[in-house]
């Protein structure tokens, strides 16, 4: 069952910014604006055939806290084992973690948080088996990877997504 938006925030967002750019509060501006915000929002409605209803957004907050830690994190990281102040050749690899999450919504946002974190990416999804793949420049312990994906990015996800 498909349910309208509870508060129509892209052609909100799209009013204001026409209006900013603009830098003009006259009639003439915001019917403008109103026109574009309409017929973008309706062109942008056939990209995006399934809407996306998070729930319990407060854990996001958590979720944003580790994802802006853990990225600090990588990148001291990576900037050591680039810069050469680490001695030891960085033990590389790919692995693969089965995931629960099926929301696409979910499954993009993980898929962001990893890439965007430093020395990993989101190398592949077999959405048959409902597996990832990920590419770490450090891979000492996949366990740990394994559980920091899980625990720390795909529950919260979860919760919010599904």
């Amino acid at each position: 069952m498909k349910r309208p938006p509870l508060i129509p925030l892209l052609p909100l967002v799209l009013v204001g910014t026409w209006l900013l750019l603009n830098d003009s509060l006259s009639i003439s501006q915001m019917l403008l604006g109103i026109a574009f915000a309409a017929f973008v929002t309706v062109a942008v409605k056939t990209l995006r055939p399934l809407p996306a209803w998070p729930h319990r957004l407060h854990a996001g907050v958590g979720l944003c806290w580790h994802v802006l830690i853990d990225i600090a994190r990588s990148n001291i990281a990576v900037g050591r084992i680039i810069l050469g102040t680490t001695r030891r050749q960085p033990p590389s690899g790919f692995m693969k973690i089965p995931l629960d999450m099926h929301d696409p919504h979910g499954l993009a946002m993980l898929s962001i948080i990893i890439t965007a974190t430093p020395g990993t990416v989101w190398a592949g999804h077999d959405t048959e088996h409902n597996i990832l793949t990920l590419h770490v420049l450090d891979l000492q312990d996949e366990a740990t990877w394994i559980r920091t994906i899980k625990q720390r990015y795909e529950r919260p996800l979860m919760e919010i997504f599904e």
